[in-house]
């Protein structure tokens, strides 16, 4: 666990000597108070990248193993011995539908979105934005998307090439990072098959386009299931009408309690 800290650490040092410099002199929109970090959002970046490796382990484990004795042994071995690119391009788009679908649930069922507000709450979008989501919500999104390919045989100790998932989780990781950077960057003709800040800024927008964009690399899938929102402008405010704790505590705490307690209010999507 201090390995995978430090490792997380030494990550961290990465990403703020990419993303640092580039919010500060290529921002959309300056920091509040001048501030380049927050203290909470340190805290939901070591323990949401650490959670998900001990909690998810075992039911995904499970999960492959139940699939091994109800599936027929020749779809695991069929789809895990394709070659490296098809293989790839699957995983990439399976795990993909099954974070899309998680996502849009998490907007459309009240007590998922409890949690998940948490993660549209800050009226300003930097690039740690990306791991500042309450616990539960992320194991309930990364579930959905890995366990597809767990019970496929793509990904797990035993999957042909199952370096190809990681890989992919790495580069979806990071491609999060971007999405939620503070940066005036578009991509032109290529945002049809890559999201960008841009996209994905709309959908931390206050109120009329959170139920858009719901996607983390594809933004196909919000175009084939009919939430796709990309104008030449960009959003004008950020945050959500579901409050939201001020304090660490809180905002943990807050989504296990009635929401008369804790102050939340139950939405649906448009």
């Amino acid at each position: 666990m201090a390995l995978q800290a430090l490792r997380l650490a030494l990550w961290l040092c990465v990403l703020c000597a990419i993303f640092l410099p580039l919010e500060r002199y290529f921002a959309l929109r300056q920091a509040p108070g001048g501030k380049a970090l927050r203290g909470d959002d340190l805290f939901y970046y070591f323990a949401n990248s650490l959670l998900p490796m001990i909690v998810l382990a075992l039911p995904l484990a499970l999960a492959a193993q139940l699939a091994g004795a109800l599936l027929p042994a020749w779809l695991p071995a069929t789809l895990g011995g394709l070659p490296l690119a098809p293989r790839l391009l699957l995983v990439l788009v399976i795990g993909e539908l099954g974070a899309y679908w998680a996502h849009r649930l998490a907007h459309r069922w009240p007590l998922l979105w409890r949690f998940h507000a948490v993660h549209h709450s800050p009226t300003h979008i930097y690039f740690l934005v990306n791991t500042r989501a309450h616990p539960v919500d992320l194991l309930f999104t990364r579930m959905c998307s890995l366990t597809p390919l767990y019970v496929l045989g793509l990904a797990g100790p035993t999957a042909a090439g199952s370096a190809a998932p990681v890989a992919l989780i790495l580069v979806g990781t990071l491609w999060g990072f971007f999405i939620h950077s503070n940066l005036r960057v578009r991509f032109g003709p290529l945002e049809w098959l890559l999201s960008t800040p841009a996209f994905h800024h709309w959908h931390h927008t206050r109120r009329d386009h959170v139920d858009r964009n719901f996607a983390a690399m594809l933004p196909l899938l919000d175009r084939l299931f009919g939430t796709h929102y990309l104008p030449r402008s960009w959003p004008a405010e950020y945050g959500s009408e579901t409050p939201v704790a001020d304090t660490l505590p809180g905002q943990l705490a807050d989504p296990f309690l009635p929401a008369s307690k804790a102050g939340n209010v139950d939405r649906t999507e448009s």
